[in-house]
């Protein structure tokens, strides 16, 4: 299982439990009086020649980051794990070393595709730590329940 390490010091994972040091259900949808924000996270995979991972879901044109929107009560250790479980066919608890750490990498905003001017996605991103676990990752990752196809970006 996993921590999300939002400190300066690695948190390591642990055998049986979930810990995370951010409240849990963040809203999907935020509103400004400007603009419109739909909250999501993601985790990021680059396999070994430095191409990222990207996820087209059935009946799309855009390919994007898997991950997706939190449900209630969920951490982002849990939506994470569950979000990789229906679009990457991976069991995080099962598939990572139990060395292995999920890692703030970084929050981007953009505006959202199909969506009205003002609609902007904020994606709370995450990589997996050592680099030995997220190239392991990257082995066992298939289209699962959501995704049509997944393919290696520059």
């Amino acid at each position: 299982n996993f921590v999300i390490n939002h400190s300066t010091t690695p948190l390591r994972t642990s055998a049986r439990h979930h810990s995370i040091s951010q409240s849990m259900s963040t809203p999907s949808i935020i509103n400004t009086d400007e603009k419109t924000y739909i909250d999501k996270l993601a985790l990021i995979l680059i396999n070994s020649e430095n191409k990222q991972l990207v996820a087209r879901s059935f009946g799309k044109t855009v390919f994007y980051t898997p991950g997706g929107k939190r449900e209630k009560g969920e951490s982002d250790v849990e939506a994470l794990m569950r979000e990789c479980k229906e679009e990457l066919a991976v069991d995080l608890c099962t598939t990572a070393p139990s060395t292995s750490t999920i890692e703030p990498y970084g929050t981007f905003e953009a505006q959202a595709h199909g969506k009205p001017e003002g609609t902007m996605v904020r994606m709370t991103c995450f990589r997996m730590v050592p680099r030995e676990a997220e190239l392991e990752l990257t082995k066992l990752v298939t289209p699962s329940e959501e995704i049509e196809e997944l393919a290696w970006i520059d």
